[in-house]
């Protein structure tokens, strides 16, 4: 925006000498506007996605010897246990497979 503002300044209103001085000054002033907002945009990983449950915790709904059913953060996961686990124990989510979360004791 500030680039359209500086041509048209320097089309329209600021004599000739400084016409160059008003476009280079929006040219920069949209440069360092966009690096700006582009940091301030990816200062964090973005906190969506199956991959955000690796390492919560869940509770055992239906026994996982191996494949079983979890409930994480309300919302019931089909899970795999290589150890197994029983209903009502807290289990760790360790890695997602496709649909399906791997989970361990403890």
């Amino acid at each position: 925006m500030a680039l359209v503002g500086a041509i048209l300044l320097a089309l329209y209103v600021v004599p000739s000498p400084w016409d160059i001085v008003v476009l280079i000054g929006g040219i920069v002033l949209e440069v360092g506007e966009t690096i700006f907002w582009w940091k301030l945009s990816h200062r964090r990983k973005p906190k969506v996605g199956v991959e955000t449950l690796v390492g919560t915790s869940a509770t055992v709904i239906t026994s996982c010897r191996p494949r079983g059913q979890v409930r994480v953060a309300g919302e019931i996961w089909t899970a795999t246990c290589a150890d197994g686990a029983d209903p009502g124990e807290v289990v760790r989510v360790v890695a997602v497979d496709g649909l399906a979360l791997v989970v361990t004791p403890g």
